[in-house]
């Protein structure tokens, strides 16, 4: 059943920013990107803005954010009640957090337009959602996940130096902190970008990647738990870049000059709706 009415919004971005509104006359089209956030065990509140209002500063990116579903695991939110909900977007972005939601039609109403070729960015939670028995989530996504680590920094490493969307990421950066996910499979069109080394597994584990899935391009982290991780430069301009190539978009044309160090953003500010945190929140111990 739907859980109320969605808290859906158009983000007036480079408003909110102090950026200039109107667009140059050498500006592209900027993407038109939905963000899908919600469920349990993460500072929604605080992160939707980290995501929308830090890509947007650093690339032509316009969003729309649906927050909604509250605290639960097994939320259906009323945007998918909808059979056209990814109309108009050039781009979703996953981060809900529903892993009870997880029957098989459900999930398809979701899967279909990505099948047909609407690109996607996955993170964090979105890896343990919809864990509906067929498996198709999972090839969606490009891996196969089921648990996550201990909270702890980790050492993300570059594993495609070559690859445009690990451009200026350097050898490797370490997380302020982190929930590392357990990788138990990898999917045929799925190709590792970064991996970090797991305190329980004692494996690599993928936590950067791209994969495909029907017609579409999908970029996918497990990387994003904590505020602190979300908000980091490293972490933004990673994923800015996975959201211009699922859309096929040229960086050297959609992506802003852009230097963190100059700019305040809201999560930054008391007048936050909350602060970042790094407190420990367990996801549901759930197979």
């Amino acid at each position: 059943m739907p859980t109320g009415r969605p808290a859906m919004m158009l983000l007036a971005v480079a408003c909110a920013l102090g950026f200039a509104s109107r667009l140059s006359a050498a500006d592209p089209k900027p993407i038109r990107a939905l963000l899908v956030v919600g469920g349990c065990c993460h500072d929604y509140e605080v992160q939707k803005h980290i995501i929308s209002e830090g890509t947007a500063a650093r690339a032509h990116i316009e969003w729309t954010v649906v927050h909604d579903g509250g605290t639960r695991t097994d939320s259906k939110i009323m945007l998918y009640e909808n059979p056209d909900w990814s109309k108009g977007f050039d781009v979703v972005v996953h981060g809900e957090c529903f892993s009870d939601a997880n029957t098989q039609e459900w999930a398809e109403r979701i899967l279909k337009p990505h099948r047909e070729g609407l690109p996607a960015v996955v993170y964090h939670c979105a890896i343990h959602t919809y864990r509906e028995p067929t498996g198709e989530w999972f090839k969606f996504l490009g891996v196969t996940s089921r648990q996550h680590g201990a909270h702890y920094p980790f050492d993300v490493v570059n594993v495609a130096k070559d690859d445009p969307i690990m451009k200026g990421f350097g050898d490797k950066w370490t997380t302020p902190a982190g929930e590392l996910y357990q990788i138990i499979k990898t999917g045929e069109h799925c190709k590792p970008l970064a991996t970090a080394r797991s305190r329980e597994t004692k494996k690599d584990e993928p936590c950067v990647w791209t994969n495909e899935y029907g017609k579409a391009r999908v970029f996918g982290t497990t990387i994003g738990h904590y505020n602190s991780e979300l908000a980091n430069p490293k972490f933004l301009d990673l994923l800015t870049r996975g959201i211009l190539w699922a859309c096929d978009k040229p960086a050297d044309q959609y992506l802003k000059p852009f230097d963190p160090a100059k700019t305040k953003f809201r999560w930054e500010t008391p007048a936050a709706p909350k602060g970042p945190t790094d407190a420990p929140q367990q996801l549901p111990k759930k197979g």
